[in-house]
């Protein structure tokens, strides 16, 4: 069983960070998804009311009521640049998590190619041992029968 190097500990370490800053990543492209989605159907809500003062200009509209519509189509303005904002923020910190998440990989990726480089030495290291070991036997038993008498 091999044992565990001292540089496992900063890899596994690297690897909470990193399994971390994915889940928020997640979060963040829903959050993203979401606002999108928010704005699109503010967008389109606007479309669709503003088609249909159209409708009612061209068949005649009470002052009033064209005055309530243009007030009602100024407040979705007013949202559609709220959600606009908000969109704009998630992407920005989607950007955001997306390089924290990146920073976090690369450094995991750093400490894996360092603790593998570290295990291959180890075993470079193990098989000439094992070599000197082996070396050292044959050469024992080659000088104890070189010493023991012929009969």
């Amino acid at each position: 069983m091999p044992h565990k190097l001292p540089l496992d500990t900063l890899t596994d370490l690297a690897r909470t960070k990193t399994d971390d800053a994915a889940r928020q990543l997640g979060v963040l492209q829903n959050a993203q998804v979401s606002a999108h989605q928010k704005l699109e159907l503010l967008l389109q809500y606007r479309q669709d009311y503003s088609d249909q003062l159209q409708v009612l200009m061209e068949n005649g509209l009470p002052s009033a009521q064209w005055h309530n519509y243009r007030n009602f189509l100024g407040t979705l303005d007013g949202a559609i640049k709220q959600q606009q904002a908000i969109a704009a923020q998630a992407a920005s910190r989607l950007d955001h998590g997306r390089s924290e998440w990146q920073h976090h990989k690369r450094r995991l990726n750093s400490f894996d190619a360092l603790a593998e480089r570290a295990r291959r030495q180890e075993l470079v290291l193990g098989a000439r041992r094992e070599q000197r070991d082996s070396d050292e036997r044959s050469a024992r038993k080659f000088f104890d029968r070189a010493s023991q008498p012929t009969p």
